[in-house]
């Protein structure tokens, strides 16, 4: 009986750890696109002299969302068409419909201005909470998009922390600008 050698590693082969369900890169593109989008429309909305009404400002940050993934899938969809001459196909409609991620991202902001039209806590707090918690998330989302390109936990976490940066000069730039 020949002695099998599936637990053997190669010479010169780095195991790597293979997730599940690893995402897509576009699907991380457009999570780490719609947190920094929805960041700065939540940053934007709390203008210092304005009458907080944290209802439309939800709306219309979930509508920017959607035309910015509308918008997104359908520039990809008109570059694939013009690359490759053809009438339009299900596999190009779904370059639009890809973009989801970039309106997910996008949710927990619309649901913390939500709750401040629950009365649950002012919207100035719901901003400063949500732009809290999308900085996090983009440590998140960056450490994941570099572990699931194969890079180790230190250089994911660089990874991260450079996305989780993008969201730190946005909180900056908002305590400076009110």
């Amino acid at each position: 009986m020949p002695e099998r050698a599936d637990h053997v590693r190669r010479w010169g082969v780095v195991p790597r750890l293979t997730l599940p369900h690893q995402p897509p890169e576009q699907s991380l593109f457009s999570g780490v696109y719609g947190l920094v989008l929805a960041s700065a429309l939540v940053a934007a909305l709390d203008a210092t002299g304005d009458k907080a009404d944290p209802g439309p400002d939800a709306l219309w940050v979930l509508l920017t969302a959607l035309a910015s993934s509308a918008a997104h899938g359908y520039a990809r969809f008109i570059a694939q068409r013009a690359s490759v001459d053809g009438a339009a196909t299900v596999s190009r409609w779904r370059l639009v419909l890809a973009e989801w991620p970039l309106v997910a991202a996008v949710l927990p902001a619309v649901a913390m201005l939500l709750t401040a039209v629950a009365g649950w806590w002012a919207e100035a707090t719901a901003v400063d909470v949500t732009l809290l918690f999308n900085t996090v998330a983009l440590f998140g989302w960056g450490t994941w998009a570099a572990r699931a390109s194969g890079h180790g936990w230190p250089s994911s976490c660089r990874a991260g922390g450079m996305d989780m940066l993008i969201g730190v000069v946005i909180i900056i730039a908002n305590a400076l600008i009110k």
